[in-house]
């Protein structure tokens, strides 16, 4: 039989890359096209930008800033596949980004959500009890208009909502086009680098204070109408010497999937723990971004300076684990000579890894996630991925 994952790459859509499931977003109280963009707010935009078009294969698009007449602001719009990052730095002291960012750090600050009708989920919202930052509005310039609107969610977390069926232009109104800041041709024609190093974004996890899991759990649930996917609690995300608990909500076609995480009573401090000390309260943890080729985007990142948890090679000498995973496309040997973990549930499997805080602070970090049928978050490898979490919160003397 063959799966989707056996067809050449480009043939797999992403619906299946992030494990999408067919449903009529029109039956929801807040329907959910998709993750429309997430954005970023730096020190140096610029530089920035730079790092994830070289160490992350993606490509910059768009930009607006003081030569558009932005005074205060630098923004540049990456893509890879499906995924859009927007990266937004000051220009000058003195502005609400610049604050946020002597707080917290280099961070995620907005996931955006493109929706079919904005006031109707703004509306909606607000009614169920969501914070409003910005009542609708349109964006209009020569491409046409972005109908837009911003609700609050964990910590100083946020989802504009966004509807561009009316826009034809490289992002929004006040952007213009731009060539790439990395020409990754010719090295992709010498077979050196994949076409991309990834194609979509899979969930995107979120942290938050001791007893709040639950709270925004139901938040998603009511606000928005997103299902609990999945927990784990107890000693499915446990170690000897931390543990956490944790939730997945997703909306109806599981194309936005939010874990979140809360720490929970243990011996030491937890990844959680130090996620809140250092990023300065709740927030968006890490990304997962999905690949058809996780050798391939892996080999390519770590050539490009990228660093990644090592995994023990006990994990993959471990007789339960192989007789868990079963066969899967790759070769232990080589999962085992980059680290990359394998986990299986009963619709398939999947491969994952996960990269160090990719900023001084132990804060964001990244997911490569390929999937083979599995919806599932690598239960099987919490243990073994918590652990390698802990050597290196012990390498920085916070465990």
């Amino acid at each position: 039989m063959t799966t989707a994952m056996d067809r050449p790459a480009e043939q797999i859509d992403e619906a299946t890359l992030i494990g999408a499931v067919e449903h009529d977003i029109s039956a929801d109280p807040f329907p959910v096209k998709g993750l429309d963009h997430v954005r970023f707010y730096v020190g140096n935009a610029k530089q920035a930008a730079h790092y994830y078009s070289s160490a992350m294969g993606m490509t910059v698009v768009a930009y607006r800033g003081p030569e558009q007449g932005q005074r205060d602001l630098a923004e540049y719009v990456l893509t890879s596949g499906s995924a859009r990052f927007v990266i937004t730095g000051e220009v000058h002291a003195g502005t609400a980004v610049g604050e946020s960012w002597a707080k917290h750090g280099d961070g995620i600050v907005d996931l955006a959500l493109e929706v079919p009708d904005v006031d109707a989920n703004y509306a909606h919202a607000v009614a169920q009890g969501a914070v409003g930052l910005d009542e609708p509005h349109d964006l209009t310039d020569e491409h046409g208009t972005v109908r837009v609107a911003a609700i609050a969610t964990y910590g100083e977390t946020r989802h504009t909502l966004i509807d561009r069926s009316a826009y034809d232009g490289p992002f929004l109104p006040g952007f213009v086009a731009r060539e790439p800041m990395v020409n990754r041709q010719q090295l992709i024609d010498a077979g050196l680098q994949p076409k991309r190093f990834f194609q979509a974004i899979d969930h995107v996890v979120g942290n938050v204070e001791l007893g709040k899991m639950d709270y925004w759990v139901d938040w998603y649930k009511k606000v928005m109408g997103f299902t609990n996917m999945q927990e784990f609690i107890g000693d499915d995300i446990a170690t000897e010497y931390s543990a956490l608990m944790s939730k997945v909500v997703a909306s109806g076609t599981r194309k936005v999937k939010f874990p979140l995480n809360e720490p929970a009573v243990s011996k030491r401090k937890s990844q959680i723990d130090e996620y809140l000390e250092f990023y300065g309260g709740a927030g968006a943890q890490h990304i997962a971004i999905a690949t058809n080729d996780i050798i391939a985007s892996f080999d390519a990142m770590r050539a490009a300076g990228v660093e990644f948890l090592k995994t023990p090679d006990s994990y993959y000498s471990d007789a339960e684990l192989r007789a868990r995973i079963g066969t899967v496309r790759v070769p232990i040997s080589e999962l085992q000579d980059r680290g990359i973990l394998v986990d299986r549930d009963e619709d398939g499997y999947l491969l994952q890894i996960f990269t160090a805080p990719l900023q001084d602070r132990p804060t964001v970090f990244f997911e490569l996630i390929e999937r083979h049928g599995s919806m599932g978050f690598g239960k099987g490898n919490f243990k073994a991925l918590f652990e390698a979490i802990e050597r290196e919160q012990e390498r920085r003397g916070n465990l």
